[in-house]
């Protein structure tokens, strides 16, 4: 039995993957309605050497959500405490994950007694913020990085990116637009923006203390990414990041014939007077790239030239 491996005094990442290894697709969210993408997504994975797993409640449906939140609770804590499962992947995003927190241990859930000693992989970004920066906050590492509807849309090289890290390889960096503020190194803390707005001051938000942010969002008119912004001002959480790295915010246009800011004038406004490096346009996030980003590990924030850099200490 593989060993995880200690990253950097408190966030374990799960041992390397291999081919031949078994991961479980769950829906902790939203109900599935992208079927297409979804198995091109399933056979990336099966083309890679993987073993899948697809739960028989996958394509439950419950309003909005893949199943009621005893089902999808119950299906992630069987895929957590299966011994033979190396990791789990997550077929979409929408919303729905936060609500399994309510009830949820990421040690032993409400269905099993059963604890667990060794890691493995969660997978996914948008709403799967709510679970990875959860178990982030249990010192475990996952990965924002694309669901299974959305990961045949992605070019080899962001494909080959999230293989390389699960599979124990290092990292490129990532380059984006430079604001200044100098060179930072923190742990690293991916998320949807709204999604982690939205876990602010609850049990399950992380220590953000020396934390480099990389936020994304859709479908957010710029007065909310106002709204969450200020709101992340006035809580004092913002002046606990070290630095702020911004990937994509897509459909995120002013409503039509109503005056407003546009979403880059509103992340200019809220993030440039922070006095700590900013690093916008790095390919992550929703309706384009969306490069893998390890959860918590240490990274490399540039400012002066605009990249997000990752520790040569990989995870095998």
């Amino acid at each position: 039995m593989q060993s995880p491996i200690l990253q950097s005094k408190s966030v374990i990442v799960p041992s390397p993957l291999k081919p031949g290894d078994l991961l479980r697709v769950i829906a902790p969210s939203g109900a599935l309605r992208e079927y297409e993408t979804f198995e091109a997504g399933v056979e990336i994975w099966r083309s890679r050497g993987y073993k899948i797993e697809i739960v028989s409640l996958i394509n439950d449906r419950w309003g909005y959500l893949a199943g009621k939140d005893e089902s999808r609770r119950s299906n992630l804590a069987e895929a957590w405490q299966d011994s033979e499962c190396k990791g789990i992947l997550c077929a979409r995003g929408g919303f729905g994950a936060t609500r399994l927190l309510e009830k949820w241990n990421w040690q032993s859930s409400q269905n099993s007694d059963l604890n667990v000693s060794i890691p493995k992989w969660l997978i996914g970004f948008s709403d799967i913020t709510a679970l990875l920066w959860s178990l982030y906050k249990e010192g475990i590492s996952g990965v924002h990085a694309p669901v299974l509807t959305t990961l045949a849309k992605e070019p080899k090289w962001s494909v080959d990116r999230l293989f390389d890290w699960v599979e124990g390889r290092s990292l490129k960096p990532l380059e984006g637009k430079a604001w200044g503020g100098g060179i930072v190194s923190g742990k690293l803390l991916p998320a949807n923006l709204t999604v982690a707005t939205h876990l602010l001051g609850t049990p399950m938000q992380p220590g953000l203390e020396g934390a480099i942010l990389a936020i994304e969002d859709v479908s957010e008119a710029p007065y909310r990414i106002d709204r969450m912004l200020t709101q992340w001002r006035m809580s004092g959480y913002l002046s606990q990041i070290k630095g702020i790295a911004v990937g994509r915010f897509s459909q995120c246009e002013p409503p039509a014939k109503i005056p407003s800011f546009s979403v880059n004038e509103v992340l200019e406004d809220r993030l440039s007077d922070l006095n700590i490096p900013v690093v916008s346009n790095l390919p992550f996030g929703h309706d384009g790239c969306n490069a893998a980003l390890p959860v918590g590990i240490p990274v490399q924030l540039d400012g002066d030239k605009g990249v997000l850099s990752f520790d040569e200490i990989g995870n095998g």
